[in-house]
């Protein structure tokens, strides 16, 4: 008996979740196969979600339609927005959350999704005939037919953990790999490779002197996750705490470093540069004497809590002795240590930027098995491979986000582009066009693309062109308000330390001013109306920052003109007279769309790019 589906996803991670519902709710019958159902959308590291551009992802995955922002706010013990002494292109939500409450919220949802199943079990092999993936086999010898497959395996290919010298097969603690996959889909010319990552102690909060560390709030104001109008918090807000290791727990670290997996050659594959184990961070950094660590709780109803920035795969005698050395630590007990885990992943540039296999047509691959660490950027590709692969069973053309778009783009154009040697992370800093990309205008962005393709209904699509609506109109009266220096203007001024005015001003010019804000203004504007406090926000950044703002916008049309140079998909680039050896081949590999895309590419030169369009204009012509 063959079950017949048009979309099948393999895992059910954050990626595998995203990838399930988009697929679903676009109309395109689903199956999610998954090991264990009550691990459905598993905080496998730190049940937190979000950070430093991170939370840019997130915002992103709601404006398009996606669900993440919503469980998160669901089951947030801590909100904060971070870097808020920087501009408003920096600022990154982040949100630690109750594991267990995010995974049923999750399944919640999954198993209320119309023309969505869920079946348990683990997929051992995939079936393709003529370069087209037709379905895949589990080990339970069940057979499913699928005109399109998304692959989110996550660690769980292959899995290997490391303890010290102790190695256990498994994707998580607890949880096996799953085997003979990786295998099946390389037998049709995909390559793999190996990474690495790993997960930090976690500890008894009952045996924590809390009096002895700093304290770490969240904040409490209207912001969110989810552009939706929903409650801002369903949970009681938790703290967080701060600690930090000195030099008798590096002391006792560097001790056991010939124990460590990662120091005597028992891992071979690269893990993460930007979340590196404990023991990375005293042998990169032998000068400092302690590190910052964040105790995280894991659940509004448990005593486990999280040790950020303690991840190791020392032995567990190792990391308990060196822990008992951090102040408020003297008294500790641990659930479990540690550990380290080696997985398979397919190197990302074998894929088109719909995240389609350039092999097998029909197969989409997302999250970690495509070389990225993190929940946010394993559920962005999942959400874009869920729709890509509905998308392609319609007959409909693939949604492709530019780098202009946001950060989802920067992210899938990246791993395609550069491929990933190391784990990849998303950083602000990766991102040439973030003052147009800030987590406060998803919506704006990427909202419309949400709607255009049907996952954004007409109910949130008028809710988002009311709010746009909104702030133009007083943007406009703010431009045409004046004042004058009279003495509430001078005083108002004065208390903000900001120069007095002489003559009449415009309050848009005030709010320019680096000490002042539009909630500030509001003393001497006694004509303002009553907004919404996001409304506000868009106010107050739009006309803070809009001569940035349009000089970045007359950057991303430079950008758009190369994007539009399309590349033939059947060049061959050996026959191109002028291009170097690297580039050729690099061209060869990866295939680009477009000149843009070909000047991202790792080891094309500006030169190369040059040749091209001689060449491109050549070919012009004698067309």
């Amino acid at each position: 008996m063959d079950f017949k589906y048009d979309v099948i996803v393999i895992g059910a991670g954050h990626a595998g979740c995203e990838a399930a519902a988009a697929a679903a709710n676009l109309g395109s019958k689903t199956c999610l196969i998954t090991m264990d159902m009550n691990k459905i959308g598993q905080m496998s590291c730190n049940p937190a979600v979000g950070g430093i551009a991170k939370g840019q992802i997130v915002r992103e995955i709601d404006a398009l339609g996606g669900q993440m922002g919503l469980v998160t706010d669901e089951t947030a013990i801590q909100f904060r927005i971070l870097n808020r002494s920087k501009g408003p292109a920096m600022w990154s939500p982040r949100a630690q959350c109750d594991r267990a409450k995010f995974i049923w919220s999750w399944r919640e949802r999954l198993e209320n999704t119309p023309n969505l199943h869920i079946w348990q079990d683990t997929v051992c092999e995939l079936l393709v005939e003529n370069g087209e993936v037709t379905g895949l086999v589990t080990v339970w010898g069940v057979t499913f037919k699928a005109k399109c497959i998304v692959l989110t395996a996550g660690t769980f290919l292959n899995g290997l953990m490391h303890v010290g010298r102790h190695q256990l097969p498994g994707g998580r603690m607890a949880e096996p790999a799953s085997y003979q996959l990786t295998e099946s889909i390389a037998r049709h010319g995909i390559t793999y490779g190996r990474m690495k990552t790993g997960t930090p102690v976690r500890i008894d909060a009952r045996s924590v002197h809390f009096d002895q560390m700093e304290t770490q709030d969240g904040e409490c104001d209207f912001h969110k996750f989810s552009f939706m109008n929903t409650s801002t918090h369903h949970l009681k807000q938790l703290q967080c705490w701060t600690c930090y290791t000195n030099e008798e727990v590096h002391r006792i670290l560097r001790d056991g470093l010939p124990d460590s997996p990662l120091f005597n050659g028992q891992i071979q594959s690269i893990g993460p540069r930007y979340c590196p184990s404990i023991e990375t961070k005293i042998v990169t950094f032998p000068d400092k004497d302690q590190h910052q660590l964040f105790l995280e709780p894991e659940g509004s109803s448990t005593n486990e809590y999280y040790l950020n920035g303690f991840s190791s795969s020392l032995p567990w005698e190792v990391q308990w002795k060196a822990l008992h050395k951090i102040r408020g630590f003297e008294d500790l007990h641990i659930f479990r240590p540690g550990y380290a885990i080696e997985y398979d992943y397919f190197p990302p540039t074998q894929l088109h930027h719909s995240l389609e296999t350039k092999l097998v047509s029909g197969l989409y691959f997302a999250g970690q098995v495509n070389g990225t660490t993190g929940y946010e950027e394993a559920a962005a590709q999942g959400l874009i491979g869920g729709i890509n692969a509905a998308h392609f069973v319609q007959g409909k053309e693939p949604l492709v986000l530019q780098r202009s778009d946001g950060y989802i783009g920067v992210l899938i154009d990246d791993i395609v582009n550069k491929g990933t040697r190391e784990p990849y992370r998303m950083m602000t800093s990766r991102a040439e066009f973030r003052l147009l990309l800030r987590q406060d205008n998803a919506d704006q962005r990427l909202t419309p693309i949400g709607y255009r393709i049907g996952l954004i209904s007409q109910e949130r699509y008028d809710a988002l062109l009311e709010k746009e609506r909104l702030v133009a109109a007083e943007i406009d009266r703010v431009q045409h308000v004046t004042m004058g220096p009279s003495a509430p203007v001078l005083a108002l001024l004065e208390k903000y330390g900001t120069a007095p005015i002489k003559n009449s001003a415009r309050l848009s010019d005030l709010l320019k001013r680096p000490q002042l804000s539009y909630e500030a203004l509001a003393e001497i504007d006694p004509e303002r109306p009553d907004l919404p406090q996001d409304v506000q926000e868009q106010v107050n950044i739009q006309i803070k920052y809009a001569g940035y703002i349009d000089q970045q916008l007359k950057q991303v049309e430079q950008f758009k003109k190369l994007e539009g140079r399309l590349l033939p998909m059947e060049l061959d680039y050996e026959t191109i007279q002028g291009l170097r050896l690297e580039a050729r081949q690099k061209l060869n590999l990866v295939r680009p769309e477009n000149l843009g895309q070909a000047s991202r590419i790792t080891g094309v030169s500006p030169a190369d790019i040059s040749v091209l369009l001689i060449y491109m204009e050549q070919m012009k012509r004698k067309h």
